[in-house]
């Protein structure tokens, strides 16, 4: 069986546990409290010397980290990911989306707000995180207005991806009315067959 080392509150995780509960896949959750430093300790580090969640250990010992490739590892000839070669590039290209734009304001601002103080102790740096996580909402608003999804109007990876942190972001104090369209298609993915809440998964 699947090993899933996460923390549940992490959006990146919840990627990985969406897809797999989508997928009908069972694993076996390992939790790993990030904030007390858990995965900096030497037996965690033998498996990803990164010292990060997610990481998944299959059966036969190998381990995969970062939380974009095992969705594309495990979306890999499903309906959660296109053989067109063009549709594929476009999924990546959210996905770095996600990464580069999204998670590092969004997801952070809610990890300081919610795990790490609270807003005031980090004031003058998150009022820099959330203008920026503003933008990378706009952006997906921009893209939504007219779609139902990121992707050649199929719910995929890509929308997985980037749901993680977005339908949590309130929790960073973002205000998700003035994003119509975003919280359309947040309610669109809520909706998708074998969704599960952030803190819950498919495992035994």
């Amino acid at each position: 069986m699947l090993t899933l080392y996460d923390y549940l509150p992490s959006g990146n995780g919840y990627k990985v546990r969406l897809l797999l509960s989508q997928l009908g896949r069972r694993f076996r959750l390992v939790e790993k409290d990030i904030v007390n430093g858990e995965t900096r300790r030497p037996d965690f580090l033998a498996l990803n010397p990164n010292g990060r969640i997610p990481l998944i250990r299959f059966e036969d010992g190998r381990c995969l980290a970062e939380s974009g490739a095992m969705l594309w590892h495990f979306a890999e000839g499903t309906p959660f990911l296109s053989s067109d070669p063009f549709e594929r590039a476009l999924t990546l290209q959210w996905m770095f989306f996600e990464q580069y734009s999204h998670e590092p304001n969004i997801a952070t601002a809610r990890h300081w707000i919610q795990h790490l103080g609270g807003r005031a102790k980090w004031t003058g740096k998150i009022e820099e995180k959330i203008e920026r996580g503003h933008q990378a909402l706009a952006v997906m608003e921009s893209h939504l207005r007219e779609r139902a999804y990121f992707v050649g109007e199929r719910y995929s990876i890509a929308d997985i991806a980037l749901y993680a942190y977005t339908h949590v972001a309130e929790e960073g104090e973002f205000d998700l009315s003035r994003y119509p369209a975003v919280r359309r298609w947040l309610d669109r993915v809520a909706g998708q067959p074998g969704h599960v809440p952030i803190t819950q998964g498919v495992f035994d």
